[in-house]
């Protein structure tokens, strides 16, 4: 029987974390990379074909994590799908948004994709990950004592990713799970004045929630790099949540792992170090 588990994105902010979690039970994580350093690790890149058949050899299950520098997911994806399809008895898992419904661009095609082709699928739609603060938002915290945001009073029940992570592990490894998606989020729906006020209670030094507009984060994004269609594709997420489209809470997290969601008082305690620069 296989117990290799493929894991995509397997150095990012989830994918590390399942393979840990896989191999705390004991099972084979295969790590998937464009950079194998390791031999526990798979050169693996989804627009090169070639790299598709090392990857599944011996694979049970598949985390997918779609790639981030491209919005168009599906066209991408449905090769090495397909081929999975054919190869892989078990479970594709596939990490979403909760924003995104089936159906949806980028990620939200592909869950359709898996509803109607996979035998055994689930998608995970988390909310905000708590991570988010301590990456993109992190020089601004430190530099100009701000989270710089377009939501208004929007709230947000940010999650962990180490919670979404011990999900992803369940799912592929539980085969009782019916198929289907789960939205995740943490305990609490947060507006980014909270999360301020919160942090600001951590590190023992003022940080708010500078409010720009729409544009006016626009603006910024492209300041930063991004392409302009990518800058206004995440601007507007903000002024989704502005408009209530995060504002929800489920038990899913608990549910499936048996345990509750992490709040974001005990992740920003962890972080305090890391806010402030230690």
């Amino acid at each position: 029987m296989r117990d290799r588990i493929l894991v995509t994105g397997g150095t990012g902010k989830t994918g590390r974390l399942v393979a840990d979690g896989l191999t705390d039970r004991g099972i084979e994580a295969r790590t998937a990379t464009r950079r194998p350093s390791s031999a526990d690790q798979v050169r693996f890149d989804w627009t090169d074909t070639t790299t598709y058949d090392a990857a599944l050899d011996g694979v049970a299950s598949i985390y997918l994590v779609a790639p981030t520098d491209r919005a168009d997911h599906l066209s991408v994806m449905r090769p090495f799908l397909e081929k999975a399809l054919a190869r892989v008895p078990g479970r594709l898992v596939l990490l979403s948004a909760s924003s995104l419904n089936e159906g949806d661009p980028m990620m939200g095609e592909v869950h359709a994709w898996l509803h109607a082709h996979a035998p055994r699928w689930t998608v995970l739609r988390p909310s905000w990950f708590m991570q988010n603060l301590t990456t993109q938002h992190l020089s601004s915290i430190r530099g100009d004592g701000c989270i710089y945001s377009a939501t208004a009073d929007g709230r947000v029940p940010f999650i962990d990713a180490v919670d979404i992570a011990a999900v992803a592990v369940e799912a592929l490894c539980n085969p009782a799970l019916a198929s289907g998606d789960q939205v995740l989020t943490g305990p609490e729906a947060l507006t980014y004045d909270e999360v301020a006020r919160a942090i600001s209670q951590v590190i023992d030094r003022p940080v708010r929630h500078c409010r720009l507009s729409t544009q006016e984060l626009v603006a910024r994004y492209e300041a930063s790099g991004l392409p302009h269609d990518y800058a206004v594709m995440l601007a507007g997420m903000d002024e989704a949540i502005a408009g209530g489209a995060e504002d929800r809470i489920t038990m899913d997290v608990q549910e499936i792992t048996g345990r509750p969601a992490t709040s974001l008082a005990s992740f920003l305690a962890s972080q305090r170090a890391t806010f402030e620069g230690v």
